[in-house]
């Protein structure tokens, strides 16, 4: 069996390590450049729904939208209908980094295909998204309280 998530591991962790760099400028850290994204491509989002798009717990995606929302990337609002729930949208500012990640991760595509033709890339897309949704089905599990059997 070939070490595929080890390797995607070290690429995660290499990209992540440099967008924490290349970001800290914006005092964006730790990965809140995921959270800042993933709400302007859906704005008005709730913490749940975007603690599971980024397959983070939600203790942690709490912590990371409270930090985007002290430096005024995020703002929270309630919704019209239920009071309780509070949608998360970007600030003019959330947009305008948002824009300067874009930029960042398009680089890194660029990057991470070079030598691949356009087929080979679409493939690799495809493969990932079946690996993704394959890994998907055991976070789910295990996210709620069960263990997987080795």
């Amino acid at each position: 069996m070939t070490e595929i998530l080890r390797e995607i591991g070290m690429i995660a962790r290499a990209l992540d390590s440099i967008s924490n760099v290349e970001f800290k400028e914006y005092d964006l850290t730790k990965g809140q450049y995921l959270y800042l994204v993933r709400i302007v491509e859906n704005p008005g989002i709730i913490q749940e729904k975007l603690a599971e798009m980024i397959k983070v717990d939600r203790t942690t995606a709490a912590r990371s939208i409270k930090n985007l929302e002290a430096n005024g990337f995020i703002e929270k609002k309630r919704d019209s209908h239920n009071k309780k729930i509070r949608k998360i949208y970007p600030t003019e500012k959330g947009e305008q980094v948002s824009l300067f990640i874009k930029r960042e991760n398009d680089y890194s595509n660029s990057v991470a295909l070079a030598g691949f033709s356009e087929t080979e890339a679409e493939t690799i897309h495809q493969l990932l998204q079946l690996v993704r949704k394959n890994v998907e089905k055991d976070w789910e599990f295990v996210k709620k309280g069960n263990r997987r059997d080795y």
